[in-house]
Parts: C-alpha cells; sequence; structure tokens
C-alpha cells in the first residue's frame, strides 16, 4: 500500500489546490472585468454623444429661432449671435449653414468659403460628415419653411467631435487604469484568502509527513470543521492499524515460540528413529524450522517498517555489538567499530538490531582474525559496511547467499537464513543490500538505508574487542 501511495506520488498531479482556484480566479477577472468595461465605456460613450447632440440641438432651435424674413424686401436675416464664439472663428470646428432651393447660402463666419454637403431629410436628422480641414464633425440639421419665403430653408448645425472622442478616450484610459488596479486588487485579496483557506490543508499535509516521518502518533484534530472530522477518522485508522500490527506482532512472536517446542521435540523424536528413516525426517524437520523462521521474520519486519520513528542508530545497535564483541574476544576475532554516535534513521529498533546482528554473525562465522562495522552518512541515507577478512565468496556465490536458506557450507552452524532476512528488511524499509570483496580480503556487505540524519561530528566513535 505504501508503495503504491508513493507511486501515485510520483506522478505528475498537476497543479496544486491554490494554483487551481487562483487560475480559475484570474479566468474570471480577465473575462468580467474586460466585459464591464467595454459595457461601462459604451454607456459613456453613449451619454455622452447623447449629451453632445443635445447641445447641438439646442444650438439648433437658437438658430431656427433667430431666423426671420425681412418684410421690406422678403429677404432672409441672418442671425447676430448663437451664443457660441466659435462660430465666429475662421475654421474653428463649430459651423452652421443655412440653403434653399435654389443654392443660395448663408453661412457662419467660422465656415469661410468651405460649405457643409447638403442632404435630404425628413425632420431633424443627425449625422457624422468630414469638415472642411478633414476633421470628424457631427452635424444635426432639419428642413424648414419661413411664412414669406417662397423655398424652404435646409438648416444645419455641425461641431467638431474631436473633443467628444478625446473625452471619450480619457474617461476609457482612466476605466482601463482603474479596471487593472482593481484586477490586481482583486487578485491580491483573492490570492491571500486561497492562501488563508487552504492552510488548514497544509497543517493537515504537515501532520501527515510528522505521521509519516515517525515524528507524531496522531493527527492534530484542532482544524476547521470539515477537516477535523478527517482528522478524527485518519486518528482512528492510524489507531486501528497501530493495533493491528501490535496483534500482529504479538501474534508473530506467539507462534515462534509455540512452534519452538514441536519442532524441538521433532528434532529428538528423529534421533531416535532407524537410520534410514531419520535423515529425511531431520531433513524435513530442519526446512519446516527454517520456513518458520523467515516468514516469522518477515511478518515481523513488515509490521515494523509501517509506523516506525526515528532512532539513533548507536544506541540502538550497541547492545548487540557488545554482545557479539565478547562473542569475537572469545574465537579471538578483533571486531573494529567505526560509529557516528549522531547519525539517526527511521526504523524500528528491533529490525535495526536484528539486521546488524544478522551481518555481524555471519562476519564472525567466516572471519578469521578481523571484523570491521561501519556506521557512516551517506547520501540521502545511511551506510551500514561490515567487513571481514574470511575467504569470501565469488560473484556466484554472492548472489546464491541472498537466496532463502542457502547455505555454502554445511559444515558451519547456522541456518543460512541470516543474509536473507536481511535483505528482507532492507527491502522493506526501502534500502538496498550489496555483497562486495571486502578491503580485508574477504566478504564486504553493504547496506544503504533512506532518510538518514547526519550532523557534522569531527571524528568518528573509535572501539575494537580484541581477541
Amino acid at each position: 500500500m505504501k508503495a503504491r501511495l508513493r507511486a501515485l506520488a510520483a506522478r505528475p498531479a498537476g497543479w496544486s489546490l491554490g494554483k487551481r482556484l487562483l487560475a480559475v480566479a484570474l479566468m474570471l477577472v480577465l473575462l468580467v472585468l474586460p466585459l464591464a468595461g467595454a459595457g461601462l465605456a459604451y454607456n459613456f460613450r453613449a451619454a455622452v454623444t447623447a449629451s453632445f447632440d443635445q447641445r447641438l440641438s439646442s444650438l439648433l432651435h437658437v438658430l431656427l429661432a433667430e431666423l426671420e424674413i425681412d418684410p421690406a424686401n422678403r429677404q432672409l436675416q441672418l442671425p447676430v449671435s448663437l451664443g457660441e464664439a466659435r462660430f465666429d472663428r475662421v475654421f474653428s470646428g463649430w459651423y452652421w449653414q443655412i440653403t434653399d432651393g435654389q443654392g443660395t447660402a448663408r453661412v457662419s463666419r467660422s465656415l469661410w468659403d468651405q460649405r457643409l454637403p447638403v442632404t435630404e431629410a425628413e425632420g431633424m436628422t443627425l449625422r457624422n460628415l468630414t469638415g472642411p480641414r478633414g476633421e470628424p464633425l457631427r452635424v444635426i440639421e432639419r428642413d424648414v419653411r419661413l411664412p414669406g419665403h417662397p423655398y424652404p430653408l435646409h438648416v444645419s448645425v455641425a461641431a467638431s467631435r474631436e473633443e467628444l472622442e478625446a473625452e471619450v478616450a480619457h474617461f476609457q484610459w482612466l476605466l482601463t487604469l482603474s479596471l487593472v488596479a482593481l484586477a490586481g486588487l482583486l487578485l491580491g485579496g483573492l490570492a491571500i484568502q486561497i492562501r488563508w483557506g487552504l492552510a488548514p490543508l497544509r497543517r493537515l499535509l504537515a501532520n501527515l509527513e510528522a505521521v509519516e516521518a515517525g515524528q507524531a502518533e496522531r493527527l492534530d484534530p484542532r482544524l476547521p470543521g470539515e477537516l477535523s472530522d478527517l482528522a478524527s477518522a485518519m486518528n482512528e485508522v492510524l489507531e486501528r492499524d497501530r493495533r493491528l500490527i501490535e496483534r500482529g506482532r504479538a501474534a508473530a512472536g506467539n507462534l515462534a515460540h509455540a512452534l519452538k517446542t514441536p519442532i524441538s521435540v521433532l528434532h529428538t523424536v528423529a534421533d531416535r528413529l532407524p537410520e534410514a528413516q531419520r535423515e529425511q525426517v531431520r531433513q524435513e524437520v530442519t526446512r519446516l524450522d527454517e520456513a518458520v523462521r523467515h516468514h516469522l521474520a518477515r511478518a515481523s519486519a513488515a509490521s515494523g517498517a509501517t509506523l516506525a520513528g526515528r532512532v539513533n542508530i548507536g544506541e540502538v545497535i550497541a547492545p548487540v555489538v557488545e554482545g557479539l564483541a565478547r562473542l569475537a574476544q572469545r574465537r579471538g576475532i578483533v571486531l573494529e567499530r567505526y560509529i557516528d554516535p549522531v547519525l539517526s534513521v527511521r526504523m524500528d529498533p528491533q529490525d535495526l538490531q536484528e539486521l546488524v546482528g544478522n551481518l555481524l554473525d555471519n562476519a564472525l562465522r567466516w572471519a578469521e582474525r578481523r571484523v570491521v562495522l561501519e556506521v557512516v552518512g551517506e547520501a540521502d541515507g545511511v551506510g551500514l559496511h561490515i567487513e571481514d577478512d574470511g575467504p569470501g565468496m565469488t560473484p556466484e556465490q554472492r548472489e546464491a547467499a541472498l537466496a532463502r536458506g542457502a547455505r555454502l557450507d554445511e559444515r558451519r552452524s547456522g541456518s543460512g537464513l541470516g543474509l536473507a532476512i536481511v535483505e528482507e528488511l532492507v527491502t522493506l524499509y526501502g534500502g538496498r543490500l550489496t555483497l562486495e570483496r571486502a578491503r580485508l580480503g574477504g566478504l564486504a556487505a553493504r547496506v544503504w538505508l533512506p532518510g538518514g540524519t547526519l550532523v557534522s561530528h569531527p571524528s568518528r566513535q573509535l572501539s575494537s574487542a580484541d581477541g
């Protein structure tokens, strides 16, 4: 299960929740604000244009009110003033014009010698056209009849749209700056909201990592309501798993004790059998003993690897090393130890002791005069190296030695399960075991375990047990 979770975690998971929420917020901001800006700009232009047109309409009505026919000569009298000085400034962009059906025109001083194009229209008409100097104009015009004048009059009032366009452009520039600032504020606020909202999830993840690293046994339930219920449910699962693990380890130990006596009895009974049957029964009982020991050790290691905490290597293996050092002394073998006292690893203490004990026991069984144990910090982990000056192994023998129950020399004591059990333990904890030719001439067993903690230390601890 744990290997499957790690494999899933190694897959590309895409964007995090925070990035996804922020991306959705960004898309909404980029979609809504431009639409809102376009709507505001459209409504502003419509309002400004309507106001501009209303002003032109007022000027047109003033011009119409000023129109009179002189009763004496039946000539059209020109208006004196419309209240806008720009009608008197040449090519100012503000013009008025009066024409009749005969082409006679009366124009403002600003129009000088130019004329505005005339179109036939019923009622009041608004349109855009290009002025005498190429400027954009907004024109309002209508046809009227004056009493005493034989022809209908076409009256036009025009004003430059440059002022209108400048006002609209200024508003759009201010609107763009405002929307950009609003987008920044919204995104910043949403980012803060998302970070604050996801903070409990980050806390829950940190708790899970602490439980996985063995630094805590339970998740902290002091979380928002929804996550608090989740943390409580996960704590119940962790507690149930812990009870099942302990029950499994206890069952494995009880099974080992329960089988020890019957197997010993079978060995005794086998010795009393006739010679023809004795060897066959003894081999089967030995195979049964080895199989039981192997699977019990594997079950014990598997349960311990699940929720193991971090332990100091030197402190945990000290009893095993000291006991084997006395055994080495009785055999006349020098056991040299180089152990960094500040190294730690996440591993069950019993499994670590069994790992080191099996390797040292195997080395002492084959050594002639010397065995070296090293515990050193390595890249992303810890290295345990055990070498002896024994006969060593060929590459084929080293490969065969890792097979369960393999024994290269039947004259030596032991079941041959040591290296196989060590390999099981190392694999369960995500490490690796390699067998090489030692510098002393014998076998070198090198174990790497992940997740070691190493603090710089001026010198390694050196001790030896001389025979």
